[in-house]
């Protein structure tokens, strides 16, 4: 199990399987974040404390949710705006223990132009 944590511990997520690679992306939105994404099912994420507590932003195009902790502001996930049917959502790893992530392939991502991998 992957445990990503806020700074307080008001947010706990734990998702069920260890990252298959980690997302960095340039966008507006995510490089001022300074997130690292790691993606899951839905049904893979397990909220151990803060499930529904959170505070979301929507931007752009209003399909994605960015969740952050209402009490130290750390940005926790992210989920699409239509639950139903939903085959990812993502967390942030940067949340995660750094040992536990450490050696994970970052691809980075070109979410300011060109919408592809770099790598």
């Amino acid at each position: 199990m992957f445990e990503a944590t806020c700074h307080c511990g008001a947010v706990k997520i734990q998702a069920s399987a260890e990252p298959a690679w980690l997302n960095e992306c340039n966008c507006s939105v995510c490089r001022r974040l300074g997130t690292l994404w790691t993606y899951y099912h839905p049904s893979e994420v397990t909220f151990l404390e803060g499930a529904g507590k959170t505070v979301a932003y929507l931007w752009g195009d209003r399909g994605l949710e960015f969740h952050h902790c209402p009490t130290c502001g750390c940005t926790t996930h992210w989920e699409p705006v239509r639950k139903e049917g939903a085959e990812r959502m993502a967390v942030n790893a940067r949340l995660m223990d750094p040992a536990k992530i450490a050696g994970i392939r970052v691809r980075h991502f070109d979410g300011a132009e060109s919408f592809r991998y770099l790598d």
